[in-house]
């Protein structure tokens, strides 16, 4: 029995297209400590590929994202994850989670989707690069590092830093 025993998270991942290291590293590190992971996507595809080749199934459908049942919801970056960046729906379970005091974790340009979803405002992140102007313009404060912690919400900014970003949510997990 790992430390996260009995802790239930979901990861959101694009229909096609999202980075293989943001979710399958963290995803290990996470199962390793005896939390059960779930993956959803938008549309509740069997199957998604990753920009490098890998294929990640469903297990879970996308109505079923509930702060009730879930202690953490995980957004995997990657091209595809843009996909979440206007979509109403993933915003107000975000808000759900949020106002539930959840963990929500995000890496790489998924971090915007927290922010479209204004839950960002005052808090210090990290993304990929290309999001510090949006992050910003919706009053998260940008860091430059590889992973940030602010309360609730972890984010990271690129696969270098996916193994990492896992560790930090297993330890806001056990929290």
């Amino acid at each position: 029995m790992g430390s996260l025993s009995g802790k239930k998270v979901i990861f959101i991942l694009a229909p096609a297209n999202f980075r293989d290291e943001e979710y399958f590293q963290p995803k290990v590190v996470l199962q390793s400590q005896g939390a059960e992971v779930l993956t959803v996507a938008k549309g509740d595809p069997e199957e998604m590929t990753g920009t490098q080749g890998g294929k990640a199934r469903t297990d879970a459908k996308f109505a079923d994202i509930n702060p009730e049942t879930v202690d953490g919801l995980i957004f995997v970056g990657g091209a595809g994850a843009s996909t979440y960046f206007n979509y109403k729906t993933v915003h107000k379970q975000i808000q759900a989670f949020a106002q539930a005091n959840k963990i929500l974790g995000a890496i790489c340009i998924a971090p915007s989707i927290l922010a479209n979803a204004d839950i960002l405002k005052g808090k210090k992140v990290t993304a990929s690069e290309s999001q510090k102007e949006n992050l910003q313009a919706k009053g998260a404060k940008y860091q430059n590092q590889a992973v940030v912690v602010d309360d609730n919400i972890i984010t990271a900014n690129g696969p270098e830093a996916a193994i990492a970003f896992g560790e930090a949510l297993a330890k806001a997990l056990v929290a």
